[in-house]
């Protein structure tokens, strides 16, 4: 399942999980839940940021209460897979302040945007700067009516 040159144990999953949950625990609480000292939690913390496996902390944001009303999946089939022509599209993409969500698919499409904005005219606008200046097949948008699992913990001791 994991497979990083790095040796994971219990102790380094229980610190991943615990912080998936809540990246602000403070460090003594976070060795208090995972059954370490203070001291083996921090020294964990810092080969599991060294090897990469830890990055930046977020806080989740409630869009909706900021206006952001809308999610959009963008579902894009393409003519083009030369390898310039999707860095291209990729900084296109990444202008876009209303994507947070991009990713190349393998199947019957290419390409997956996740957009959130302020309603359909929201979404109109960027449908507009997405397809200014790219010759794309099919661009297909779904609207999410609810969000009924979002942004769930990875439990990694039921994938291992």
């Amino acid at each position: 399942m994991i497979e990083k040159t790095e040796k994971i144990d219990d102790f380094d999953l229980k610190i991943l999980t615990q912080l998936q949950r809540n990246s602000h625990l403070p460090q003594r609480e976070l060795a208090e839940k995972v059954g370490l000292s203070q001291n083996a939690c921090w020294r964990r913390l810092q080969r599991l940021t060294s090897i990469g496996m830890i990055g930046d902390a977020h806080t989740t944001i409630d869009l909706s209460a900021l206006g952001l009303d809308l999610t959009v999946f963008v579902m894009i089939r393409t003519r083009h897979h030369s390898k310039e022509w999707m860095e291209d599209f990729r900084n296109h993409v990444d202008r876009l302040p209303e994507v947070v969500d991009f990713y190349r698919i393998g199947g019957d499409w290419d390409y997956l945007i996740k957009v959130v904005t302020k309603g359909m005219s929201g979404y109109d606008a960027f449908y507009q700067k997405l397809v200014t200046n790219f010759d794309l097949m099919t661009v297909t948008g779904f609207f999410s009516m609810e969000a009924i699992i979002n942004n769930r913990a990875v439990d990694f001791a039921k994938l291992r």
